[in-house]
């Protein structure tokens, strides 16, 4: 019978890294999700009934001004019933005026509470995505130096004159500042200086527009009370 011997190992052989660690380092490589695939997510989770203000916070926590500035401003684009514009303004003040303070995003209870049944959610979600998608195809990380910490602060500023602007019962004046709010929410989402350089831009156009809209308004009712009496 031939016997076999077994002969030391001269050397070790280097072991080869974990597939976990390789795995996890390639994971860390990946972008974070798009807001669309945030919101799709959400919108398919059979675990909740309905959706909270809270539940987007969390989930959006670190890139929770862009998106919810977004979100909120977002409807007042659409067709809307009367009255939108005041109680989406509210939350659009408290995020705008944190932002331009440095602080962390957070809303009072009777904001975060607010729910909706998540197939009402997701059919918001049908209607906002393909907008989002095509906007998200067109973004990318440039002018980063627009969306610094430090810039956010004038943006924030900027954003809560732009939220009172849209919550005052002017009519049809709330659809240029939800745009202004919507370009600048989707530039510092993406961390695109461009497109936050665009928000600005119709940030001036919507903010001239709402004044010369209620100024009309004014004169106009100033007008008929003169005649009234």
């Amino acid at each position: 019978m031939t016997q076999i011997s077994h002969a030391p190992n001269p050397s070790p052989v280097p072991r080869a890294r974990p597939a976990a660690t390789a795995g996890s380092q390639a994971d860390h490589r990946l972008p974070p999700p798009r807001l669309t695939e945030i919101l799709s997510g959400l919108a398919a989770d059979d675990g909740r009934e309905r959706i909270a203000v809270s539940d987007m916070l969390e989930t959006m926590r670190a890139r929770a001004f862009g998106a919810l500035l977004l979100i909120f401003a977002f409807p007042n684009i659409l067709p809307s019933p009367p009255g939108l514009a005041g109680i989406l303004g509210l939350p659009l003040m408290f995020l705008s005026a944190q932002m331009m303070l440095g602080m962390q995003p957070w809303l009072p209870g009777f904001i975060a509470r607010r729910s909706m049944p998540r197939g009402a959610f997701a059919t918001m979600v049908e209607k906002i995505n393909p907008w989002l998608a095509r906007a998200e195809r067109l973004m990318k990380a440039r002018l980063t130096l627009l969306a610094s910490p430090f810039a956010q602060r004038a943006i924030g500023a900027l954003c809560l004159v732009l939220s009172v602007a849209l919550a005052l019962p002017i009519p049809f004046a709330n659809l240029a500042p939800a745009l202004a709010i919507c370009l600048i929410g989707l530039g510092v989402l993406e961390r695109d200086g461009l497109w936050i350089i665009l928000g600005f831009i119709a940030a001036l156009g919507a903010l001239i527009y709402v004044a010369g809209m209620g100024y009309a308004l004014v004169k106009s009712a100033l007008f008929v009370i003169g005649n009234a009496f």
